[in-house]
């Protein structure tokens, strides 16, 4: 998930950067010339009240309602491959012990024969796993971008509307900017979370079912 931690923390670094572009740019615009030519007007640097606001922007994404949606759908979409996988395991397992138990007296010839079957599953085994994994994070990514790029939008929002004047990403990665200190009270993922599922419109998952009771199998009669 590197490249979509690295996407996530940009579209958000992002975000919050043209929006502060934007508001700097209105605050500091000097007014339209007029007809006649005037001299230039200097426009001094502003000192301002800083406001800043933390963000766990990649937690944040998958802590949504729509993005726990998301992963649920996705697993369950994987459900009948994971089964099959594991199916395939378990018959390449069973042919590697019944090898092993094969008797001395068994030829050469079919000892290849044998080995060459449990290679030939195997190695089945091993590209039904890459693409499944493939496929699985190519899923996954999508889902991940969809919902980041909204919920990017509703944290710049939420900082816009309570006056904050930087947002940090406190959830990148170590090559990117990181923050060492910051007030714990200043944290607004929760609250850009609520904020998300509010605008979403998405209920969340219900809670798991619990597991049934098993009484324990009775012991041999003595």
């Amino acid at each position: 998930m590197n490249r979509t931690l690295v996407f996530a923390t940009a579209l958000a670094t992002g975000l919050a950067a043209s929006s502060l572009v934007a508001q700097s740019t209105a605050a500091k615009a000097p007014a339209p010339a007029r007809a006649t030519p005037t001299a230039p007007v200097e426009v001094k640097p502003e000192a301002i009240p800083a406001k800043v606001a933390v963000i766990a922007f990649e937690q944040g994404v998958v802590a949504t309602n729509e993005g726990q949606r998301a992963v649920a759908d996705i697993q369950k979409k994987y459900e009948p491959k994971k089964d099959a996988i594991q199916a395939q395991s378990a018959e390449v397992d069973s042919l590697k012990k019944q090898y092993q138990a094969l008797p001395a007296t068994l030829s050469d010839e079919e000892r290849a024969s044998r080995l060459k079957a449990i290679d030939t599953k195997e190695k089945a085994l091993q590209r039904d796993v890459e693409d499944a994994q493939n496929a699985y994070n190519t899923d996954v990514q999508e889902a991940y971008g969809k919902v980041a790029q909204k919920f990017g939008g509703t944290a710049v929002k939420y900082a816009q509307e309570h006056g904050f004047t930087l947002l940090l990403n406190i959830g990148g990665q170590q090559q990117l900017p990181t923050v060492l200190w910051w007030q714990q009270t200043t944290d607004i993922t929760q609250a850009a979370i609520d904020a998300y599922n509010v605008a979403s419109g998405v209920a969340p998952l219900p809670p798991p079912t619990p597991a049934p009771h098993r009484a324990p199998a009775a012991g041999p009669k003595q």
